[in-house]
């Protein structure tokens, strides 16, 4: 196997060989025209964030700047929407749903390093995918580490380290990131804890 093939296997490979460094440079020059382009740009930076991503919705906004390693490992659903300062490590598969919303300064790292420091000093690292449901809002500051399951209609709260699955339906806050309840029903007419609707279009 090639390192790449290493790479995308979830298998300790190098990313110096096999042309990843250039993969990674091609994909930074592109991050790098998307970061620098006018905001008043939107059509090129529709175009452009296209480019990057491996898989997209129509409707897909991330807001300058934005960082990822290669960018074609990253599948997003329709109305994806990330906030400023976002990073993608997608040395392995990201792949998230539709109606998501990222807020300021998430991160999503598939990449890591072995725990033990000869291993690590021998330049092997490995990446494994993350995935993210359908209807799911990940606050500011969260952190969500390799292989990590992220279900349905899920919030995380902010400043949160997400280090293990999540199921559907629920809120999960903290470090390391644990559910405290459910999403049900009775939250529906609620736009901020106790403050209810004044109006009847949200439903």
């Amino acid at each position: 196997m090639t390192q790449k093939e290493r790479m995308l296997a979830e298998l300790p490979y190098k990313a110096w060989l096999d042309g990843l460094k250039e993969e990674r440079m091609e994909n930074k020059k592109k991050i790098y025209s998307y970061n620098n382009l006018s905001p008043d740009k939107t059509e090129e930076m529709k175009s452009t964030i296209k480019s990057i991503l491996g898989k997209s919705g129509e409707n897909v906004f991330i807001e300058q700047p934005f960082r990822c390693d290669y960018g074609k490992n990253i599948e997003v659903g329709e109305n994806f929407f990330a906030n400023y300062n976002c990073i993608m490590l997608d040395v392995g598969k990201i792949i998230i749903g539709k109606n998501v919303m990222f807020a300021p300064n998430v991160a999503v790292y598939t990449a890591g390093h072995p725990i033990h420091p000869d291993s690590r000093n021998s330049g092997y690292e490995y990446g494994i995918g993350v995935t993210i449901g359908d209807n799911v809002w990940i606050g500011g500051n969260v952190v969500i580490n390799p292989g990590v399951n992220i279900g349905n209609n899920v919030v995380i709260g902010s400043g949160s380290v997400v280090t293990k699955d999540i199921p559907d339906n629920m809120i999960a806050v903290g470090n390391p990131c644990k559910v405290i309840r459910e999403i049900t029903e009775s939250d529906r007419k609620y736009y901020y804890k106790d403050r209810v609707f004044d109006v009847d279009d949200y439903k």
